[in-house]
């Protein structure tokens, strides 16, 4: 299979915030990528703040940027879900602050409609110490994703849509399992729970849905309904995912 490769500029009104493109290289299933980058992406706050003592400099809560990755696994008949994701795709206005709400919200109502076919889940939180650092590390763990995958079949970028036909392989077996990646990027300091339970998860997308986020990727493999995600790939594609 090929690789896909992808490329669009980040999107903001604010002279602070420097403009890259966005690319990645794919290995894995037919995958899918919404890329959403919101008008007030990783604006640039002013200095640290002195302590009282004068003896060295805090940073406030508001300063930090907390980075959040939510890995959900899905049995590969949740054909209903898929349908609901290119929906969001399709619909999304991904360059405005309410799109990305729209996003944040519609992925994570449509993540809690579908508990039974929950499997696996995972979990992150990094919380950075400056906006700088915080991009970085959101744009790592992107670059990081999106290189499991074949192809990026559907692509949205700041409203600009792409679409094409993946190439189909010829395993011989029907689609097994879904994964939805979902990084956020967010000004201040936020919390996920380890995932150890459905109700975890439950937990998780409903305090995930809530973020007032600054920069948001949903990526989920297959997007293809004639695509396969096989449980090897699963397994060596997303380790961490735990079982529910």
């Amino acid at each position: 299979m090929g690789g896909g490769y992808s490329s669009a500029p980040f999107y903001s009104p604010s002279p602070f915030v420097s403009v890259g493109p966005a690319f990645g290289i794919g290995f894995g299933g037919s995958g899918f990528l919404l890329t959403l980058v919101g008008f007030a992406a990783f604006l640039y706050l002013g200095g640290f703040l002195t302590d009282s003592s004068g003896g060295g400099s805090v940073l406030t809560d508001t300063q930090k940027t907390t980075v959040l990755k939510l890995q959900v696994g899905l049995l590969g008949m949740a054909r209903s879900f898929q349908k609901e994701l290119d929906q969001i795709a399709e619909k999304a206005d991904t360059s405005t602050p309410a799109g990305l709400s729209f996003v944040l919200t519609e992925t994570t109502l449509a993540l809690l409609r579908h508990p039974d076919c929950c499997i696996s889940a995972y979990s992150t939180v990094d919380v950075k110490r400056s906006m700088d650092d915080g991009e970085k590390r959101f744009n790592q763990l992107s670059i990081e994703e999106r290189g499991k995958f074949d192809e990026e079949t559907l692509v949205n970028v700041n409203s600009i849509k792409r679409q094409k036909a993946g190439t189909q392989r010829s395993s011989g077996f029907s689609n097994e399992y879904i994964v939805i990646t979902i990084l956020v990027a967010a000004e201040g300091v936020y919390k996920l729970p380890t995932i150890n339970s459905s109700s975890d998860l439950k937990t998780a997308l409903q305090m995930l849905g809530g973020v007032p986020s600054s920069k948001i990727k949903v990526l989920w493999t297959p997007q293809n309904e004639n695509d396969t995600l096989s449980e090897r790939e699963l397994l060596e594609d997303y380790p961490l995912l735990r079982p529910l």
